[in-house]
């Protein structure tokens, strides 16, 4: 290796180190989102499990109940779902990405939110009012129609 060539080594080894502080961090940021997502997911997953088992077991009353035991197993499927997810790298990867790209979109201000939900209301009354109008003047139509004739 020539002279040359290992100082552009070391200087790219160097902006290498110089930049890495820079972008852990935000890694680090970002992944606090991904834990929460799959957190939340396997919350989600939890109750709905145990809605669908309550309701199984409701259908068998042969059977003896326990609420403890059904959360029980419901936590657990939902636990294994979620870390078999979780540590899943294709399934890691698109959450990182989708973090990730929403952390880039430029998100609208609240008076931004407040103006456009304000011409959403707006444009809804005009339309209602003009659909009315119309359903009026049909609904005077046809009962011209069917009384004259």
């Amino acid at each position: 290796m020539s002279e040359q060539e290992e100082k552009e080594l070391k200087e790219l080894e160097r902006e290498a180190e110089e930049a890495a502080p820079a972008v852990a961090p935000t890694l680090v940021g970002l992944m606090k989102y991904v834990h929460f997502i799959f957190f939340g997911g396997g919350v989600v997953l939890a109750w709905l499990l145990l809605k669908i088992l309550d309701s199984l077991w409701q259908a068998f009353p042969s059977l003896p109940y326990s609420e403890a035991v059904l959360t029980a197993v419901a936590v657990g499927i939902a636990a294994g779902i979620t870390i078999y997810c979780w540590r899943h790298p294709v399934l890691s990867r698109l959450s990182i990405e989708i973090v990730s790209e929403l952390s880039k979109v430029s998100w609208p201000t609240r008076k931004e939110t407040y103006a456009s939900t304000v011409v959403v209301i707006i444009t809804s009354c005009i339309a209602s009012i003009i659909l009315g109008l119309f359903d009026f003047f049909w609904a005077w139509v046809t009962d011209f129609i069917y009384i004259s004739g």
